[in-house]
């Protein structure tokens, strides 16, 4: 799983799939839309598993790996402002961009620290949607990180565990949980050209 400095991901890489975005025609409402914005999403939570793996394989030491994590970062959590004029699109890549967030943090946390000491997924998401009521983001974010390293350490999720999420960052901090879940199990690159968006 292993790659080339320098190539888990690239700018290139990013703005093909905005490019395509400009291409179709957005529908937040329409199963197309939704599938693309999975695409786009699962293909920067890719090369994230792949650079933890590269980290945990030995391919990488802790001070590379934290690079190539904030290279990939730069360039998915770009501002997008006057990119798009459909404001669909334009809500797409942000949720898309807020998904990721909780990745990259989960990500960085584990290199750095190891996976959470203690607890379960569920109880951290819980905590999350707890502290996000009571309108801490910050601790929210900090504990679906904590979810998200013991996702990257092997831990099983329940695929269930976004049902009874209202709609907020924490929801959509847990979508991005569940594309880390499945990329670090089966890191299959998705195809920017392939338009029915199945994976290689």
């Amino acid at each position: 799983m292993s790659a080339p400095e320098g190539e888990y991901y690239t700018e290139e890489r990013w703005h093909n799939w905005l490019d395509r975005l400009d291409e179709e025609e957005v529908d937040l409402e329409d199963e197309d839309s939704a599938r693309l914005r999975l695409n786009l999403q699962d293909d920067a939570v890719i090369a994230v598993a792949k650079i933890v793996s590269g980290y945990e394989d030995g391919d990488l030491g802790e001070e590379a790996a934290l690079d190539e994590l904030a290279d990939v970062r730069e360039i998915v959590l770009s501002d997008i402002e006057g990119r798009f004029d459909d404001e669909d699109t334009v809500m797409l890549v942000d949720a898309v961009q807020t998904s990721l967030v909780c990745v990259f943090y989960a990500a960085e946390e584990y290199i750095a620290g190891g996976p959470a000491e203690e607890g379960a997924i569920e109880a951290y998401v819980d905590a999350a949607v707890d502290a996000e009521a009571e309108e801490d983001l910050d601790a929210a974010l900090g504990y679906c990180a904590q979810a998200g390293t013991l996702i990257i350490d092997g831990e099983e999720m329940d695929m269930s565990i976004a049902e009874g999420i209202d709609y907020g960052l924490v929801a959509e901090w847990v979508n991005g949980l569940d594309s880390l879940y499945e990329a670090m199990r089966d890191p299959e690159v998705v195809e920017e050209d392939d338009e029915e968006g199945d994976a290689a």
